[in-house]
């Protein structure tokens, strides 16, 4: 049974929200199966093709999955989304190509970035701002 908890405590320190996100391995594990169903969703539609709009739906999909996984994730969602990016979209058939370093790097750099960015807010909640150091205090 899965307890959620919603504040965590620390004596003498304030309340703040406990962020639960994906362990890495199961981050990697959904970045596959989202990555499946967005290519067939996408070949439902017709959208084969490497467009500007399918490389912005795997950025999405790879910023979705980065905001509930953990940052050292973000490679394994950016190695899921540039698979089957490149593998069914661009070469099709499911058949891995190269296109040249800088293409296929500035794409794996944008699925990245868009999971690393995305990671990131959570994180910072989860670590808060530095506390005010507990004592006695004298003002004069």
């Amino acid at each position: 049974m899965t307890v959620m908890r919603l504040c965590q405590a620390h004596p003498g320190r304030t309340f703040r929200p406990v962020v639960d996100r994906l362990a890495v391995g199961m981050s990697g594990a959904v970045a596959l199966v989202a990555c499946a169903l967005l290519t067939l969703a996408l070949s439902v539609l017709g959208e084969r093709n490497p467009t500007a709009f399918v490389l912005g739906a795997f950025a999405v999909l790879c910023a979705v999955l980065g905001a509930v996984s953990r940052p050292v994730a973000a490679p394994l969602i950016a190695g899921a989304g540039w698979l089957f990016f490149n593998g069914f979209v661009v070469h099709r058939f499911a058949t891995l190509g190269w296109a040249g370093a800088g293409v296929e790097a500035t794409r794996l750099g944008l699925f990245a970035a868009a999971a690393l960015v995305a990671s990131l807010p959570a994180r910072a909640a989860s670590v808060g701002p530095p506390l005010p150091a507990a004592g006695p205090t004298s003002s004069s």
